[in-house]
């Protein structure tokens, strides 16, 4: 199984600077802690410094990114904000059939309400999701096409 860590990096900030990136630790330990084999992919871990990237370097990462997405089977979005390469990497993996996870606030956002499998409200929430073998049921109910 391939999972996407997808999440909020540079969000609405105006300046080339980013919100905090230990989100990503508690979602790894929920997944290492109730998750059978996987690959996670983390395009932030990636490409730590793509807030230095020229444009062509943008365009050939978010464009990787987002051939990510399409490959995994599972997303796992963190939004405590606004995102826009979140949501279209959420929009892209759900279009190529990948469950999408969501961990946010907004739960009325179109684009989550749309794309999202499931939305939960915190990662505790998320991780009682795993903890209950939620994710497997779901990946068997929606199982792609190999």
């Amino acid at each position: 199984m391939k999972v996407f860590l997808a999440g909020i990096i540079q969000g609405s900030l105006v300046e080339a600077e980013i919100h905090s990136q230990d989100w990503r630790i508690p979602i790894r330990a929920a997944l290492e802690r109730h998750v059978g084999q996987m690959e996670v992919y983390c395009h932030y871990s990636e490409h730590p410094n793509s807030i230095t990237y020229d444009l062509d370097g943008i365009c050939r990462t978010f464009e990787q990114g987002l051939a990510e997405a399409r490959a995994s089977d599972v997303l796992i979005a963190f939004l405590p904000g606004a995102s826009m390469g979140t949501a279209i990497e959420i929009h892209e993996a759900a279009r190529a059939g990948a469950v999408v996870l969501t961990i946010t606030p907004m739960a009325a956002n179109w684009v989550i309400r749309a794309y999202s499998d499931r939305i939960f409200e915190n990662v505790n929430d998320f991780e009682t999701f795993l903890a209950e073998g939620k994710l497997t049921e779901l990946l068997a109910s929606r199982r792609r096409p190999q």
